[in-house]
């Protein structure tokens, strides 16, 4: 919701909002790690040691990052929002289950069904809005969701979330600053959109960053490690529901008949997945 009412109306652009984004929740991240150094642990040096210093896989955690924001940002402003998120929980979910499959992860009868079901009911929730979809924009939202989806595949191997999560903003963010420097001196070269940022879309910018992603993704990591590979790309299927339920209450838009039975089938079709999983032990 803070992408879109940040992007949709132009008050920034695409790449300063990426790279206040992956900023500020460096930053927030960053101090809460400080604090956690010092207060959980006294402060040892054989913590700092093993939580300082990034692992090798960090650096390929910080470029999937990137590369989720970056062209996620850039679509939000060629294909309309109900396109974008089909597109983009669409190939997440498909990369999990691909992730899922050559893990060695294999179906329960029940959890194909539940995801069927999930699924239908997603494309039943955006179908509305589809149109014929700017081809370059549909790309990078198709990037998008395979970056993210190999970064929360990722992510079910970190032992410590935050500090994980904020490594692997804090590598992201000199990438943000090379996207910046590039679009400052390509940008007109390439078409890009120029966009003077207004305080309101900097702000939107700085809370999405430090809240929604930067808390967000550690207690996402934190999460991925009670979930199979298959159960955390079905659950993410309910992030739409939760969007459209966010825009009711803040941003003043309507329930609709088709917004209830949506949110039925997908939080059906979840449970059901949910279940099959369980039957499993």
């Amino acid at each position: 919701m803070l992408c879109r009412l940040a992007l949709a109306p132009r008050e920034v652009d695409p790449v300063d909002f990426t790279l206040v984004r992956l900023t500020s929740g460096g930053l927030t991240l960053l101090v809460i790690h400080a604090i956690a150094l010092g207060s959980l642990t006294g402060g040892s040096a054989e913590y700092r040691a093993a939580t300082a210093r990034p692992r090798g896989h960090a650096l390929a955690a910080g470029a999937l990052l990137f590369l989720y924001a970056l062209p996620f940002s850039f679509a939000y402003i060629s294909i309309g929002a109900s396109t974008g998120a089909l597109i983009l929980f669409t190939v997440v979910q498909v990369t999990m289950l691909v992730g899922a499959l050559r893990a060695g992860e294999r179906f329960h009868p029940l959890e194909g069904v539940g995801l069927i079901v999930a699924l239908g009911g997603l494309t039943y929730l955006v179908s509305p809005g589809l149109s014929a979809p700017s081809p370059v924009g549909s790309a990078l939202m198709g990037i998008a969701g395979v970056s993210w989806g190999l970064y929360s595949l990722r992510g079910r191997a970190s032992k410590d979330p935050l500090r994980d999560t904020t490594n692997n903003f804090v590598l992201a963010v000199p990438l943000a600053v090379v996207a910046r420097i590039c679009a400052q001196g390509m940008g007109p070269r390439l078409g890009l959109p120029h966009v003077v940022p207004t305080g309101r879309g900097m702000l939107l910018a700085v809370a999405s960053g430090a809240l929604a992603s930067g808390l967000g993704y550690v207690a996402w990591f934190a999460a991925l490690r009670g979930l199979s590979r298959i159960r955390a790309a079905t659950v993410q299927l309910t992030v739409p529901i939760i969007a459209a339920v966010g825009g009711v209450a803040l941003l003043g838009e309507s329930i609709t008949i088709r917004l209830v039975l949506s949110a039925v089938l997908i939080l059906g079709g979840v449970g059901l997945a949910l279940a099959g999983r369980a039957r499993r032990f």
